[in-house]
This record gives structure tokens, sequence and C-alpha cells, in this order.
């Protein structure tokens, strides 16, 4: 069973695929990777859910097969949740993790810990080729520290302080991934589709 997911994050499509076997244990999730030739959309859309869909929807058509699409981002209190939909792209092209951070940082530089508060936003999008669509929301509330910490996940998660971790400090890059799916804002989400998406695939 294959469900194209429309991302060529390689972190994303484990994370994905770990979540989705809890309910559908011999799904198979495709990246853009194992497409030739695909041809990402423009994120054009002002919010997350919109681009979700976008992607979903682009997905279905590419490949004919159900399509999961999610958008995500950073919403930092003192930028006025900023950078938002723009997170992935908040330095500019080309797009870099490292660059990203930097600039964060530096527009946070003069702000006190009590004031950096900020949230993890997704919007997963699932789409069949009959045209049935979803979209679920997932929210992580928590902080942003003064320097990078830790190897794992990807985006901002080395900035990151989730409040359920907030006592020892441990950024969403410093937890092994079962601790992350179960909390972060994309697990959240993933784990009410996958209900939804068992359905589906089943015939249900």
């Amino acid at each position: 069973m294959k469900v194209f997911l429309a991302s060529a994050n390689g972190k994303k499509i484990l994370e994905m695929q770990r979540i989705l076997a809890e309910a559908v244990p011999d799904v198979e999730v495709l990246g853009i990777a194992d497409v030739e030739g695909y041809v990402e959309p423009v994120e054009d859309q002002p919010t997350f859910a919109g681009n979700a869909l976008l992607k979903a929807r682009a997905g279905v058509a590419a490949t004919g097969m159900p399509s999961v699409a999610d958008d995500s981002g950073l919403c930092v209190d003192a930028l006025n949740g900023m950078p938002g939909v723009l997170s992935a792209r908040w330095s500019g092209p080309p797009k870099s993790d490292a660059r990203n951070n930097q600039l964060l940082l530096d527009q946070l530089h003069d702000v006190p810990d009590e004031r950096r508060g900020a949230h993890f936003a997704c919007a997963v999008a699932w789409v069949m080729p009959d045209g049935r669509e979803r979209v679920v929301e997932g929210r992580m509330d928590g902080r942003i520290i003064r320097e990078p910490r830790g190897s794992g996940g990807f985006g901002y998660d080395v900035l990151f302080v989730a409040v359920e971790h907030d006592a020892e400090g441990l950024t969403s890059a410093e937890l092994d991934p079962a601790e992350k799916d179960r909390i972060s804002h994309r697990g959240r989400a993933l784990r009410e589709l996958v209900t939804h998406v068992a359905a589906d695939l089943s015939g249900d």
C-alpha cells in the first residue's frame, strides 16, 4: 500500500512513515525523490492549511496515489507570529536551516528570556484520487533558546524547547524520535489524521 508524501525531506518522510505505520502497518511512504521529474508547486498560500492542500492536490495530480502534504512553521511571539508560513525560506534562497536559525537568533538577540515564547504549527492535508480531502492541524508550544543544541530533528528544532521539556531544557533536537513524535505539532496532527487515512485506504 503506497502513499505519496509531497516532500523531499528525508527526515520528514521517516517521521511520517513511523506515525502512519501505527495505524496502517503495511503502508509505504514515497517522497518526491521517488517520482522522476516531479515539479513542486509554488507555496503561495497565506495559511499552513492552504499550502498543505495545494501540495497534496499536486501530489495526486502527478502520481495518481493518495497523497499527504504538510505545511508547518515556527511562530514567534516577539516577531508577531513570524516567520510562520515563511519559516523554511526565512533567510532567503536557497533554503538553509543554519542560515534560518542564525537569522532568528539575530532578530531575537535583545529579547529577554521571558518574552521568547513561540509555537510550532502544522497543517496536514490528505487528498484521495477520488477527490476526498481532509485537513487537520497540530500545535506545540514552547520557547526559543539563545544558541543551537542537539543533533536530531531539522529546521528550528535546535533552538526550540517545548513546554513538556521546559524543566530540563531539552530542545526538540535533543529528544528521541518517539518522544518528539508524541509531543510535536506534526505528530499530533498526524495521529488525528491516521484514523481517516486507514479508513480511506481500507475502503471503509
